[in-house]
């Protein structure tokens, strides 16, 4: 007759593959982020001074709201 164990947990990633899988989708996500926050870096530094007081912005803002500190 077998054993089975149900203890143990059955989700997740096991051993150096999964490891290897999740360091690979860490880097994904931070480029992912780092474009993100360059698009809006971008788009936010084209709009003039009035179009960013028009959506509660000014110049100095831009770096925390591309960085979603806001």
């Amino acid at each position: 007759m077998a054993a089975l164990d149900t203890t143990r947990a059955t989700t997740g990633s096991f051993g150096l593959v999964g490891r290897i899988g999740a360091t690979f989708a860490s880097v994904v996500n931070a480029v992912v982020e780092w474009n993100d926050a360059r698009v809006t870096r971008n788009t936010l530094s084209g709009l003039t001074d009035r179009e960013l007081d028009d959506i509660g912005l000014c110049r100095g803002d831009i770096d925390v709201v591309a960085e979603g500190r806001r």
